[in-house]
């Protein structure tokens, strides 16, 4: 299977990211990792209070799973992927990571992975919370998003 071009979110750990060791407190990665999405889907047109107010539906997070590799600390510029694994009739699979990147060195260029993670997405009507499909319009949206299987 090819894989997908990840979408990149910058973020900087501010004081307020970080707990009493001066490293980003673990929770926070969630954080991350949820803006980094909301700006995917945003780049793709797909702004979720827009969303909300012409199809009464929403996205929710279904399930996570987080690995932690290494520490930020204070002022790391972070980058923040988000790459779909998988589109499903009512939800989305993305793998997201975040890495930590030294324009000086050469050595890493992909970066030190900090943390890494599955999320999946639910497609819900808002009033009851109850699983939807996702709409017509959003599925084409998010085709392309998916890596084609060989």
């Amino acid at each position: 299977m090819a894989a997908a071009t990840p979408f990149i979110w910058p973020v900087r750990v501010y004081w307020e990211d970080t707990d009493a060791g001066g490293i980003v407190f673990y929770a926070n990665y969630l954080k991350f990792f949820e803006r980094a999405r909301t700006e995917w889907l945003r780049s793709l047109g797909l702004g979720q209070q827009a969303l909300r107010e012409r199809t009464g539906g929403m996205f929710v997070v279904t399930d996570t799973h987080l690995q932690y590799r290494s520490p930020a600390r204070l002022d790391d510029l972070l980058h923040i992927s988000a790459t779909v694994t998988e589109l499903g009739r009512a939800s989305i699979t993305l793998k997201q990571e975040a890495r930590m990147y030294d324009a000086g060195c050469a050595e890493n260029a992909h970066g030190t992975l900090l943390c890494e993670g599955t999320i999946r997405i639910g497609w819900v009507l808002e009033d009851s919370l109850k699983p939807q499909r996702l709409p017509p319009d959003i599925a084409l949206a998010l085709q392309p998003q998916v890596p084609p299987h060989t």
